[in-house]
């Protein structure tokens, strides 16, 4: 990749996309557009096709996307399942109407089967029945997968799909009310520690088993898909990415309880579901191409809690 390549970042100002504006930035790639929502609404299909059609950008990575937590995901259904789909439409016809060179679609791994063996392979993709609470993402999610490969197939073209585990960092979303899950309980801890380290109670039992990857590490695989990965290197051109590991969601309590300093009581709430069992990521095909996860998960979680502590959200 040329480093004057004009480079189009949907979502800049999230979780995944701030993290790979600053990655680009600091590979010395500087030619790059973003807009906010309010410049582009990327449900409008309209002004997606204008903007395509007057910027032209050669390279594209689609990390706009409408996320949340379980709560939000089972809530929201029809806007999920919408939003999503509009999004990826538009962005993925106009990649390939006006010859973008190569497209990054970023989903996540709630595309695989609730029920699926693990690790989660690349080929377990539509083999069993989603995960109920998140059905309408993860619907929305396959069918990108899916409109990229057929684009390949049909036209040629370099359309690639990453799989990410569950991401956390810098810019993260804190809301109690439609986080994932580390976020949220960071900023449960954080809360409850300066509430006289009052008890906190957490969603489920403690016992799924959960994957993370580090914003930043995200950041460094996606452009190493962009520019190392070509469309045809494996028959699905889908790469799971992740760190490989995964813990119990109650040693993740415990290990942001003592990152933060909280000294109270943990209370587990079995009514509230537990959402899929176990997600881990096979990573072995980012392996083989010679990718891998550099941040550990307590030196992750440091980061992120200082950037919340700089950057605390408004209750």
């Amino acid at each position: 990749m040329n480093k004057n390549a004009k480079i189009y970042v949907a979502g800049h100002l999230g979780l995944v996309g701030s993290a790979i504006i600053r990655k680009l930035q600091q590979e010395g790639f500087h030619n790059l557009l973003t807009r906010t929502r309010q410049e582009l609404d990327l449900i409008r299909q309209e002004a997606v096709e204008q903007f395509f059609a007057q910027e032209k950008p050669e390279y594209v990575i689609l990390a706009a996307a409408k996320v949340g937590g379980i709560q939000a995901n089972d809530f929201y259904r029809a806007d999920f399942i919408y939003e999503n789909l509009q999004i990826q439409n538009n962005i993925i016809y106009n990649a390939y109407k006006q010859g973008v060179a190569k497209l990054l679609f970023l989903g996540s791994s709630c595309i695989y089967p609730k029920l699926a063996p693990q690790p989660l392979k690349e080929e377990y993709l539509l083999t069993g029945l989603l995960e109920p609470t998140n059905e309408a993402y993860a619907v929305a999610k396959i069918a990108g997968i899916i409109m990229c490969q057929s684009y390949n197939r049909q036209y040629g073209t370099q359309f690639l799909s990453i799989m990410p585990t569950n991401l956390y960092g810098p810019f993260d979303n804190f809301d109690l009310n439609n986080s994932h899950v580390l976020p949220a309980m960071i900023r449960k801890f954080h809360e409850a520690k300066v509430s006289n380290n009052a008890a906190v109670t957490l969603w489920g039992s403690g016992k799924p088993m959960r994957e993370f990857l580090y914003s930043e590490d995200m950041a460094d695989a996606s452009l190493f898909a962009l520019q190392q990965i070509q469309v045809g290197d494996t028959p699905s051109d889908l790469y799971n990415i992740g760190s490989g590991k995964d813990i119990p969601i109650k040693e993740l309590a415990l290990l942001i309880q003592k990152i933060v300093g909280h000294q109270g009581d943990i209370h587990w709430d079995s009514s509230k579901p537990d959402g899929t069992p176990r997600k881990l990521m096979d990573v072995q095909k980012m392996t083989d191409l010679g990718w891998k996860a550099k941040t550990s998960l307590p030196e992750g979680i440091e980061k992120t809690y200082q950037w919340f502590l700089a950057n605390l959200p408004k209750s």
